[in-house]
């Protein structure tokens, strides 16, 4: 879906950005040119990315740990 519709930038292409790395509305205003005009979509876009983030995180499912003797 579109976030940004002055710049045409989609969800897909914010979730795509912090999987490469971007971590704040800042990083992907510069990257994206997302809330650089009208700013209307930066609560989308911060909800988004903190989404984003938090799939990126390992569970604690996912952590093994070796058995100390």
């Amino acid at each position: 879906m579109y976030v940004c519709i002055c710049k045409g930038i989609t969800d897909h292409q914010i979730r795509s950005a912090v999987n490469e790395g971007a971590t704040s509305i800042g990083q992907l205003r510069r990257e994206l040119g997302v809330a650089s005009q009208c700013g209307k979509c930066s609560c989308l876009t911060r909800e988004i990315v903190q989404e984003a983030l938090s799939e990126s995180m390992p569970t604690a499912e996912g952590l093994f740990y070796s058995a100390v003797a």
